[in-house]
């Protein structure tokens, strides 16, 4: 399941965000690739330290704290963001993400997160491009908005060709491994949900909730 989600960072916190990037160091994001994305991988990254752990913070609280993100990834534990910068020219060729990330502690990755921290119409290029059954899916979101996909997917960022990208990238472990899975406890989550705001704590609401606890108890991994 591929999920859009709006205004993850407020105003505030993207403003801060980009201002912490703005204090910081960038080096050469392939120094955080794997040997082979490192052939593709054409950017910048955050330098490590005190800089990207208080940018990091605000992005992982952001994420944790929305409704949409908590209910479609069902986070067990997020790893820490690595922000990126683009220039023209720069990019992303085709990869699929480490499966296992970290050293201690080491987690299993199930969701790719995009954080999108440039407002759209400020560089030209720079698309996060999906490869899916049906074709390749394209996104450039506003500035403050995620997107989040299984890890399992081959995707890249096409080359910038005007101004700057900048964007937070984080993986999730989720409390529910399959992909399938966790799009049915999403689906079943929104419909309780609008029964409840349409009709209230009803049967049917009950009966909804039922199902969803109990799929989340036989599927959850914690």
């Amino acid at each position: 399941m591929i999920l859009c989600i709006a205004e993850v960072l407020n105003a505030d916190e993207l403003v801060e965000v980009r201002r912490q990037l703005a204090a910081g160091s960038f080096v050469d994001g392939r120094q955080t690739a794997g040997w082979h994305a490192g052939l593709v991988k054409n950017n910048q990254q955050l330098e490590s330290g005190p800089v990207a752990r208080a940018a990091g913070a605000i992005v992982q609280k952001a994420l944790l704290r929305h409704e949409v993100f908590r209910a479609g990834v069902l986070p067990h534990s997020l790893r820490p963001p690595l922000f990126s910068r683009s220039d023209i020219g720069q990019g992303y060729g085709p990869h699929v993400d480490d499966a296992v990330m970290g050293d201690a502690p080491r987690g299993r990755s199930d969701v790719s997160v995009t954080v999108f921290l440039s407002a759209p119409e400020s560089y030209k290029g720079g698309e996060l491009v999906m490869d899916t059954p049906g074709g390749e899916l394209s996104y450039k979101l506003a500035a403050g908005s995620a997107v989040t996909y299984p890890s399992t997917s081959l995707h890249r960022v096409t080359p910038v060709t005007a101004g700057r990208r900048e964007a937070a990238v984080t993986w999730v472990q989720s409390l529910v491994r399959a992909a399938e899975q966790r799009e049915i406890l999403f689906d079943l989550d929104r419909a309780r949900r609008a029964i409840f705001e349409a009709q209230g704590k009803t049967p049917a609401f009950d009966a909804v909730t039922k199902s969803y606890a109990n799929l989340l108890r036989l599927w959850a991994e914690p």
